[in-house]
């Protein structure tokens, strides 16, 4: 079993020295460049009176710096790249140390009509979302939430696998995150996609061969020229009939650069995260098939995609003011790029959302498959098909310290409903969020806080912090009367693991406790399973009528005027309570 703390230090000191040696080569590389000009200088000075040579000399010099141009891009890039990884190391050794608060908070994401994502702190400062979130793209921060409130039972032991593997490819998801987070772009992935699908084009067949045709005749009446077998004014015309065969879908080409111009670095940075993921072989079903989608007739995606930057960036060419006239002139170089981009739009421009959506897939899981490699000592849960719903042996809350949080057994069959009584901050909320998260991170495949967990897959539902809405005119008991029938309704359609938090709070007490207690035989009515927190003592009473109710309580005791907590869960009913106890010890009454 890998330490992540050592991982992670021994990565960071790995790729602080490989930096070191880059950001040396890069030194070189300015001086390289410098030293490359000055003697062209001085080439052109000794031979100031031999325009071949000068000519000569240009052009070497030319292709010079756009080969160390192209280097130093190349190291710049690397660079960037290491110092983003030990930027990682350096995040997962602070999330090691519970100090994570600086990460997305994913608020966004919070809706407070979800079955649980209101809560179980889910998502919000210091939530589950920002502990374990480390998606680079938009998409993948999206794809994220999406597998944490998807409140999906199928495929757990697959997702599992995915998970295991991921966890132990972390070189692999560091070089994922890192080549992801550098990924800079003017178009949304969602912008993209539009603009591919709803691209109409406008380049004439014939343009896949004039440019061809036409470039070799210019060839030809250039080579004329220069030999003086034909005059200045025939070149002159051939060059304005060039500028006026690509004039003529100027306007409709100035849009087309718009637009690629933009989507040329998108598809250069996706390239990379595709290559990535077509040199890994994967075991897991769930991985292989999301890394077929980046198949493409048998063809590297990544290849496809080079090839399309690489005509992009041939078009972009265009903007060179003395090159884009010349290039047009006499080798119809707009319409020649443009039929080539259109083309590639109508093979490959509805395969892009697959390759997109199996990025944002990747970035995703990675976040699960690092909580796994950072929590080496969770479990993953081991899944039944019996009576048995929950079997947990020391289970605890993953956002609570190890070194202070307190652990549980808990065990729950089918059909079976736990009321739970306590006095205040004596931990009936937090374990009811334990559990609560406990199934969230069993139904998405990830291990949990435990050191044993038998589990049947199940849907969950909660009712624990009602608000009320002034924008929508609703009172706070209105508001827990619609999320209760939520809670109802949704159980008529499937089964839920139900879990209520100090029902009925905005009425008496006597009505509440009516109140109360219907509800609650009506769930167990519904052969529901769940848990129930309140304060109501009355309520226990339930379960002297109904088999499949018990009471379960967390005890509070008053030592020498002090109040201690030992949050154990155990089986009766809490017959201490502290609320008269605390009001006198904070002197708020006598």
């Amino acid at each position: 079993m890998q330490n992540p703390i050592g991982f992670y230090k021994e990565r960071k000191d790995k790729l602080s020295n490989l930096l070191i040696q880059v950001k040396k080569q890069l030194l070189f590389s300015s001086m390289l460049r410098l030293v490359v000009f000055i003697l062209a200088i001085f080439a052109i000075y000794f031979f100031y009176q031999h325009t071949n040579y000068i000519l000569l000399i240009v052009l070497f010099t030319a292709m010079a710096f756009l080969f160390l141009v192209s280097r130093h891009a190349n190291l710049n890039y690397k660079k960037d790249r290491l110092s983003t990884l030990i930027s990682i190391n350096e995040t997962e050794l602070l999330v090691l140390e519970r100090k994570f608060y600086q990460l997305s908070e994913g608020d966004e994401f919070i809706d407070r009509e979800h079955f649980y994502s209101q809560d179980i702190d889910l998502f919000g400062k210091g939530s589950f979302y920002q502990y374990c979130n480390r998606t680079a793209l938009s998409e993948g921060s999206k794809n994220l939430a999406a597998l944490l409130t998807e409140n999906s039972i199928e495929n757990v032991q697959a997702k599992q696998e995915a998970i295991k593997e991921l966890g132990s490819a972390a070189e692999w998801r560091q070089e994922f995150s890192a080549v992801a987070q550098l990924i800079k772009t003017d178009l949304s992935s969602v912008q993209l996609l539009d603009w591919l699908k709803s691209y109409k084009p406008f380049v004439p067949k014939i343009m896949n061969t004039l440019p061809n045709v036409f470039s070799v005749f210019s060839l030809g009446m250039i080579g004329l020229y220069y030999f003086d077998y034909l005059p200045g004014w025939g070149l002159l015309f051939w060059f304005f009939l060039g500028l006026g065969i690509t004039g003529k879908y100027l306007r409709r080409v100035n849009i087309l650069s718009e637009n690629t111009s933009k989507a040329q670095s998108s598809f250069q940075q996706y390239q990379k995260l595709i290559l990535l993921l077509e040199d890994i072989n994967f075991n897991s079903g769930l991985l292989n098939n999301e890394k077929e989608n980046i198949l493409e007739d048998g063809l590297q995606v990544s290849k496809v995609l080079k090839q399309f930057s690489g005509m992009l960036n041939a078009f972009d060419q265009r903007n060179n003011m003395l090159f884009g006239v010349l290039a047009n002139a006499f080798l119809l170089w707009d319409l020649r790029y443009a039929y080539a981009i259109e083309k590639w739009i109508g093979i490959h421009g509805n395969s892009a959302e697959c390759w997109l959506n199996a990025i944002a897939f990747f970035d995703a899981y990675n976040s699960l498959g690092n909580f796994a490699f950072n929590h080496p000592h969770y479990i993953f849960p081991e899944i039944t098909d019996s009576d048995l719903i929950i079997e947990a042996v020391n289970v605890s809350h993953p956002m609570l310290d190890p070194a202070e949080g307190v652990t549980n057994n808990f065990k729950i069959y089918r059909e079976e409903f736990f009321i739970i009584t306590g006095a205040n901050m004596a931990g009936k909320s937090t374990f009811l969020r334990t559990i609560s998260l406990q199934i969230v991170m069993a139904n998405i495949g990830l291990p949990v806080c435990a050191s044993s967990v038998k589990y049947q897959p199940i849907k969950l539902i909660t009712s624990m912090r009602t608000t009320d809405s002034l924008t929508e005119h609703e009172s706070y008991f209105f508001s827990e009367l619609k999320r209760l029938k939520f809670v109802i309704d949704s159980i008529k359609e499937e089964k839920y693991f139900i879990v209520l938090d100090e029902i009925l709070k905005g009425t008496n007490s006597i009505d509440k406790a009516i109140g109360s207690k219907k509800f609650i035989e009506k769930l167990v009515g519904s052969h529901s399973t769940g848990l129930i927190a309140t304060h109501d003592l009355s309520l226990c009473e339930v379960a002297d009528s109904l088999e499949n109710v018990e009471n379960y309580y967390f005890d509070a005791q008053i030592i020498n005027e002090e109040l201690y907590f030992d949050y154990q869960f155990k089986k009766g009913i809490c017959q201490n309570m502290n609320a008269s106890f605390l009001l006198k010890k904070m002197n708020i009454v006598d």
